[in-house]
């Protein structure tokens, strides 16, 4: 991957492989479409069948952890799901936001939209709505959202200083996100870092679990607080497919070097006083 732009096309092709597919096929590789394992389970995705609002036909087990139980969603909220893609957490929103409320996802696949309306219709949804867009320029206007939430999605964006910007822009003053994603502890081998199944797997995109909280930082976020913390264990018959057997034994004997955790920050509220900032 040499620009950004060849990134996102490659993530872009990817996931719109995925969305044509179901969350059985899914849930057998760590990357939807590739990268198979013959482990039964996903190594990332955590299971949604206990939040209330879940829509199986929705969730095509893509994510690596569950922020809208953490998103702290209030009735009459506007939510926005950055990486929506067949609306799965869009749906868990929109229970906890309820009729009053408003849902957005947004992502930059067609396919995914596509399959997400597909997902509102028979759901008779009227307060959810899926838009085009990318992360990095978010097609809403500033100001609207109280909460935000995505699963493993801001990994993927390139340029994530300009994505979480895009994030700050669009909460209202007081408003908050809660996001889950992967990141890195130490570094990945280099055929690891360099292999795009393993991008478009939220693996090899990953950085430095401190750089991305600083990320958020500088985008003027305050009170974060990691959520929720977890261990990715990659299962040696998808590391097979990068390393060799003596370069899985040294992966292997490293201290966990992958997470996936839950992230949430609040935008600082707007005041008017003298003295009051």
């Amino acid at each position: 991957m040499n620009t950004n732009e060849q990134i996102k096309e490659m993530v872009k092709q990817k996931y719109s492989e995925i969305a044509l597919q179901d969350s059985q096929t899914n849930a057998s590789s760590c990357c939807g479409s590739s990268c198979c394992s013959t482990e039964v389970y996903n190594i990332m995705n955590d299971e949604y069948n206990h939040l209330e609002g879940y829509n199986p036909d929705a969730d095509l087990k893509l994510g690596c952890g569950l922020p809208t139980e953490y998103a702290k969603i209030k009735k009459g909220d506007t939510v926005v799901d950055l990486g929506s893609g067949a609306g799965n957490d869009c749906f868990v929103a929109r229970h906890e936001t309820g009729e009053t409320g408003k849902v957005i996802g947004i992502d930059f696949t067609e396919a995914m939209i596509e399959k997400a309306r597909s997902n509102a219709e028979k759901l008779q949804y009227n307060n959810v709505e899926f838009r085009l867009g990318d992360i990095e320029k978010i097609p809403i206007t500033a100001n609207v959202a109280d909460v935000v939430v995505s699963n493993c999605v801001m990994n993927l964006v390139p340029d994530k200083p300009k994505a979480f910007g895009e994030v700050y822009r669009i909460l209202k003053p007081g408003g908050h996100f809660s996001i889950s994603d992967i990141v890195l502890t130490g570094e990945l081998p280099e055929r690891i870092k360099n292999a795009a199944e393993m991008y478009a797997g939220c693996v090899a995109s990953a950085i430095q679990k401190e750089d991305y909280l600083q990320v958020i930082k500088d985008a003027g976020f305050k009170n974060i607080t990691l959520q929720k913390e977890k261990a990715i264990i990659v299962p040696n018959d998808i590391l097979k497919d990068y390393l060799t057997e003596e370069e899985i034994k040294i992966y292997n004997s490293n201290k966990n070097i992958i997470f996936s955790i839950t992230v949430y920050a609040e935008k600082q509220e707007s005041c008017c006083a003298p003295g009051c900032c």
